[in-house]
């Protein structure tokens, strides 16, 4: 299905030279994923202690564009410049979880959204990215199907963080987005289950 993923090629070449040049000044694809995590920690958690002033979530909109950034950049470390790990693998995975759930929270404290659905958004992007990432226990590949993968969480809260920063009407239907994201959250579990299943069964028919 449909997804930012899919632009991830064109945004990875323009910061490729970049990326040559974090290689060359010794920046490792780890210490990369861990500012990711930590800053999006840092962001969220000053939204959420000044949620009443709604300028504070531009930095969260800024943000979103900025780990995406620092994701394509720890990938294209690993891979173009010989620097995949174990480690690197387990803090990637769970650095992606845990930021999601630092910058998300805030919503909740921001009407008409309330903590009962930012919460189960929360759980099922959680779902979402796990469903990719246990393909390689199964003998198939990472799987980063849509409709609603990080990318597209990301553009979606980030113009959304946007849209309350600049202070932008909030009218109650808007409450109806989460449970749509919700469900595009279930979609997207099962596209990746269903095609990490027939790419395990193609690869191993007799499994």
């Amino acid at each position: 299905m449909p997804s930012v993923y899919g632009l991830k090629p064109r945004f990875q070449g323009l910061l490729r030279p970049a990326v040559d040049r974090l290689a060359a000044a010794a920046v490792t694809a780890n210490q990369v994923t861990v500012t990711a995590a930590v800053g999006s920690l840092a962001v969220g958690m000053a939204a959420a202690f000044w949620a009443e002033r709604r300028p504070i979530f531009l930095l969260v909109a800024v943000w979103f564009l900025v780990r995406m950034g620092l994701n394509a950049v720890d990938g294209m470390l690993a891979r173009e410049h010989d620097q995949k790990s174990r480690l690197g693998a387990y803090l990637n995975e769970l650095g992606d979880v845990v930021s999601d759930a630092a910058l998300y929270a805030p919503f909740a404290l921001v009407p008409p959204f309330g903590p009962a659905w930012v919460g189960v958004v929360v759980v099922l992007a959680i779902a979402t990215e796990f469903a990719g990432a246990l393909g390689p226990m199964i003998g198939a590949s990472r799987h980063y199907e849509g409709p609603l993968g990080k990318s597209d969480r990301a553009v979606v809260f980030g113009v959304l963080a946007l849209w309350i920063g600049v202070g932008g009407p909030l009218p109650g239907w808007l409450a109806l987005l989460l449970p749509a994201l919700a469900g595009l959250a279930l979609a997207t579990a099962a596209n990746r289950v269903r095609a990490g299943l027939a790419e395990a069964a193609q690869r191993d028919p007799a499994g």
